[in-house]
């Protein structure tokens, strides 16, 4: 390993450096190739190529968000790195115009997203981001850096500066406590559905599944794995905590909570009301499309055509007390009915996890700002209506967050529909001027009665140098 250094491209200070390369990060880097006059930019990503959910790429399965809600188009539809662009690049145009498909494949959204990463030259994948640090003599950020070799083993260290910085580092799967330690040891396969298609021809060679998990993914394992199994003999369990397998909200007017107009709103109220009104949204984005609902009864429904029922089990309101091992070939879950108060014991062979996603804490990379940050009365890090964390005011550059502002900015933080308008925001912000032109109203429901500011304009942050000085 050699000391640090600065890699030839990286050696002058960068207006923008983001961290992680997912589809956030990677929408605000297309958008930001396109800003005239140009914008020095650097993306860093500790994986050797682009990957979105790869263990999740089931065939068939679909986006929840139709195609326009790709990495550009709802705040530049003329851009090259649309997905329009993408199907004409892969002479597929008229394919795609004869589908007649609103909604896309999920894997067609991965390898469109992987033919942008592949061509846009800020994006240095193999780069693990190590600390974060804010200079005061030279006014900018040291971002420290590890350059990985294809085996993933540190192969260099290195160091950049930048005036501004976007973490868009994403989320991580969330295992339950109870279930941890079955996770952890691997003799029987307790996994997360991050993992699934990884294990999956492990799994279903188990005598009995249960899968854990009432959203979207957990949808999408039980409908692959009861597709694989043997009529009467499937020997599947569904077991929720959610009191119903409930349907996304996916109404006309419901969507309009993945709007920026909501976004402000919510961004917009006192703290502990978003606190309280979170938990109860959990239909808007925890659901499941009413199309997997509709093909999973479908199935059921066709194993009872020649009398009897499939050997599958759902049950929404439960909880997973406790689990464990029975000798080394089985796990026992420990049940309780939330409504009936009952409690049971489930004995399966295999168990997948479609317990969701937590954003994955900033604190081991922030550490050297931590003094800086400005928190709210839970310690989460408080993000201004610009997408930035609130910084002491010594501080003049600005850290963007993408998808790590659920608590400040309402349910549409993780939404695809919502990133490209995002990434405009932040680039809007950042220059000082309006490279992407945003609408000024965007849903038809009023969601306040303070008559909202339909009008707001972008004020030049905090300390920018125009991009023309800094040539």
């Amino acid at each position: 390993m050699t000391t640090p250094h600065a890699p030839d491209d990286l050696n002058q200070p960068h207006d923008l450096v983001g961290i992680g390369i997912g589809p956030f990060n990677l929408s605000l880097a297309a958008l930001a190739d396109g800003v005239h006059g140009g914008i020095r930019a650097a993306f860093f990503d500790q994986n050797p190529s682009f990957e979105w959910h790869p263990g999740m790429l089931i065939e068939g399965a679909g986006l929840q968000v139709p195609f326009l809600a790709d990495l550009v188009t709802l705040a530049d539809p003329a851009n090259p790195w649309s997905f329009l662009s993408y199907l004409r690049a892969r002479e597929r145009l008229y394919p795609f115009y004869f589908a007649e498909r609103f909604h896309i494949q999920r894997a067609e959204y991965d390898a469109y997203c992987r033919w942008v990463s592949e061509q846009l030259p800020a994006l240095h994948f193999g780069h693990q981001v190590d600390a974060v640090r804010w200079n005061p003599e030279r006014g900018l950020y040291e971002v420290d850096f590890t350059q990985l070799d294809g085996e993933g083993e540190a192969e260099a260290l290195g160091r950049t500066y930048t005036r501004n910085i976007a973490l868009g580092v994403g989320t991580e799967p969330y295992i339950p406590d109870p279930l941890k330690p079955l996770v952890e040891t691997p003799a029987v396969p307790v996994i997360h559905a991050a993992d699934y298609l990884d294990h999956r021809e492990r799994i279903l060679a188990a005598e009995h599944i249960t899968v854990i998990g009432s959203g979207q993914s957990g949808a999408e394992v039980f409908l692959d794995l009861l597709r694989a199994r043997p009529a009467g003999a499937e020997k599947l369990h569904w077991l929720a905590r959610t009191e119903a397998f409930a349907p996304m909200e996916y109404s006309k007017l419901g969507l309009e909570h993945f709007t920026p107009d909501y976004t402000h709103y919510f961004h917009a109220l006192p703290e502990h009301v978003r606190g309280e009104l979170l938990p109860r949204q959990w239909q808007l984005h925890k659901g499941i499309d009413a199309d997997t609902i509709a093909a999973i009864h479908d199935e059921l429904y066709r194993r009872t055509l020649h009398g009897g029922w499939p050997d599958a089990v759902l049950t929404p309101g439960v909880n997973v007390r406790t689990a464990g091992r029975v000798a080394t070939t089985k796990v026992e879950l420990h049940l309780e009915h939330t409504q009936q108060g009952a409690r049971s014991r489930l004995t399966t062979d295999a168990v997948v996890l479609a317990t969701g996603y937590r954003e994955r804490p900033l604190d081991r990379i922030l550490a050297g700002l931590d003094p800086y940050m400005r928190r709210d009365a839970a310690t989460r890090p408080r993000v201004d209506e610009h997408h930035r964390l609130v910084l002491d005011p010594s501080v003049t550059g600005s850290v963007y967050v993408q998808n790590a502002e659920r608590h400040s900015h309402g349910v549409g933080a993780p939404d695809l529909g919502l990133a490209a308008w995002r990434s405009a925001t932040i680039l809007n912000h950042l220059t000082g001027n309006e490279p992407y032109p945003l609408p000024r109203r965007t849903a038809f429901t009023s969601f306040g009665l303070d008559g909202q500011d339909r009008t707001r304009k972008v004020p030049a942050p905090r300390g920018l140098v125009p991009l023309t000085e800094v040539r």
